[in-house]
């Protein structure tokens, strides 16, 4: 099961990984603003985990365009 976690920029999202990776190894880790939606298209990911921060909406970047 391919899990994409976004990572907000949050030291949190190491725990995340972390704890995901307790059930399934297909984890990949994106930052907020080094993806976009086609590329998430393209890998098909079954679950997306939006890790916490960055504080502000407007500095979520692509976070907010998945929700």
């Amino acid at each position: 099961m391919k899990i994409l976690v976004i990572d907000n920029y949050d030291s949190f999202t190491f725990n995340l990984v972390q704890l995901v990776g307790k059930f399934t190894s297909d984890i990949i880790v994106k930052r907020n603003d080094k993806i976009n939606l086609d590329e998430i298209k393209k890998l098909a990911p079954v679950k997306i985990i939006i890790s916490p921060g960055p504080g502000r909406p407007e500095d979520s970047k692509i976070s907010l365009d998945i929700i």
